[in-house]
């Protein structure tokens, strides 16, 4: 027998629906409930690698660490790496099989993959109590609704009941609610069981009389009102502030223990990837990120990071444009800190040749790293670990991009010359002993007096996050309506909302 499911749909883009996924499934396993998160269909340039060496979204990682359970690719069956305007990288179970126009997507290939996403469901289904899926942007793209996969095509075909999130903080989420189930066929509006109402400041007393009149118009309950909460969109797909450095930044009143503050300035490069492993630099007391764009916002910064892009050498050439290449090269002559990840680590070397990517040839480097990238058609997709700094160091590696090193002192999988460092690992920071040693060499470098905290640790953090979402749900959803829609499925006799989808 198969286990419950759910499917979490948007009015929109960014309505909440990652948070309010993990939030329903950190309730459910402190309730001893089974469960594990599912995304059909991601598009998002941050992503992590799975023990058994699989790309996945790093939004359902972070759901399945809400649920307690290693993530899989069966979690995330198909992710979409966006190349530039036109062109994705798709990512099937894990591994990358090649590069697609929007058009040649929507045109004939997602729909194929149909049958791969129903079985890993399928699969989680057979292995869990209850399995909490996640929508993207809005079930109503009816442009989009015959080839798709990841909303109501899913939710039809699996028979999940689905949940519409609405962002209340954006306003008109009301038309939004209505609209979004007056545009759906008959056939996808008998699946859509009701509402949540997402970052609702306010008295509640006052929304009520409007929650009614939506249920007297769709014949729809609305299953909670989720309060508005600074810093709570933890790993989620693509915008910079839901990056848990902002959260931690809201929700972290720790004074600065040493003297000084220092201040992180993090390039926002094109197609910027990962960006998630400056999180952890701001989990420190007394640590300020900020993304930056211009050569003078470098001035200041003590530490200078250039995090991971899905675009190598457009980045390269974006960093010249803007002044931020020279800046950044007379920083490294200056011997103030200087640290690459992945794609920025390649941009600090001496040249890069790139037959995959950009397919532009050889492309000269800042130069400051003894090092020559090759890109490889094979992605390196592994989960590393060692030691740097005499502390033990765990990471993640995703890239294209082979390092030919030949100078400098080893780190990592990289190296470093002077107070430039650079690596191929994503994730590094998060080890708190590795972090700590790094910031403090930083700090020397700066002539700051900065000093980290001893107790950090960024893994509690993480589960401090995970477990207010959990209270979320808890204090302000209608939990028992919730798992009875997960454990049995949307109320049968659910009116049609005209004019429904057109034919």
């Amino acid at each position: 027998m198969s286990g419950g499911g759910l499917l979490v749909a948007g009015t929109t883009s960014d309505a909440g629906k990652s948070v309010v996924t993990a939030g329903i499934c950190r309730w459910l396993v402190r309730q001893g409930v089974k469960v594990a998160p599912f995304k059909a269909q991601n598009m998002s340039l941050n992503s992590f690698v799975t023990r058994e060496g699989a790309e996945i979204g790093r939004a359902q990682a972070m759901q399945a660490q809400a649920c307690r359970v290693e993530p899989t690719a069966l979690m995330n069956p198909v992710l979409l790496k966006p190349g530039g305007e036109q062109s994705s990288q798709v990512v099937l179970l894990g591994k990358p099989v090649g590069e697609l126009s929007a058009r040649g997507y929507h045109g004939g290939r997602q729909q194929k993959l149909l049958g791969t996403v129903l079985d890993c469901l399928a699969e989680l289904r057979g292995t869990y109590d209850a399995v909490i899926c996640e929508g993207a942007g809005s079930p109503a793209e009816i442009n989009l609704r015959r080839t798709d996969i990841v909303n109501m095509g899913i939710a039809r075909n699996a028979r999940l009941p689905v949940l519409v999130v609405g962002d209340i903080d954006r306003g008109g989420v009301f038309a939004s609610f209505f609209g979004t189930v007056a545009l759906l066929s008959p056939e996808d509006q008998e699946f859509v069981a009701g509402f949540l109402v997402n970052k609702f400041r306010g008295d509640v007393s006052l929304l009520e009389p409007g929650l009614d009149m939506l249920h007297g118009l769709t014949g729809r309950q609305t299953y909670g009102v989720l309060p508005f909460r600074h810093g709570l969109g933890i790993d989620e797909e693509d915008g910079l502030r839901v990056s848990l450095r902002g959260t931690v930044r809201e929700s972290n009143t720790a004074p600065p223990v040493g003297e000084d503050v220092l201040r992180v300035a993090v390039c926002a490069i094109p197609l910027m990837s990962n960006f998630t492993d400056v999180d952890a630099l701001a989990a420190e007391p007394g640590v300020v990120v900020r993304f930056v764009d211009r050569a003078e916002e470098l001035a200041d910064a003590d530490l200078v990071v250039i995090p991971g892009t899905r675009g190598t050498v457009r980045a390269l050439e974006w960093l010249r444009e803007r002044g931020l290449a020279e800046a950044i090269v007379r920083r490294a002559a200056e011997q103030r800190p200087v640290l690459g990840i992945c794609g920025g680590f390649q941009i600090l070397g001496e040249h890069i040749e790139d037959e995959v990517e950009s397919r532009r040839g050889q492309v000269d480097g800042l130069g400051v790293l003894p090092v020559r990238v090759r890109f490889a058609r094979e992605k390196t997709l592994t989960r590393p670990e060692g030691e740097a700094l005499g502390e033990p160091v765990a990471g993640y590696e995703i890239h294209h991009g082979v390092a030919d090193i030949h100078g400098g002192d080893p780190f990592l999988d990289g190296c470093r010359v002077g107070q430039t460092w650079g690596t191929h690992w994503h994730g590094s920071l998060e080890s708190d002993g590795f972090r700590r040693a790094f910031l403090r060499e930083v700090a020397a470098a700066a002539g700051r007096r900065f000093v980290p905290a001893p107790d950090t640790s960024f893994a509690a953090l993480r589960e401090e996050q995970l477990d207010r979402l959990g209270d979320l749900i808890e204090q302000h959803a209608d939990t028992d309506a919730l798992w009875r829609l997960i454990e049995s499925g949307a109320p049968q006799g659910l009116p049609f909302i005209p004019p429904g989808a057109p034919a």
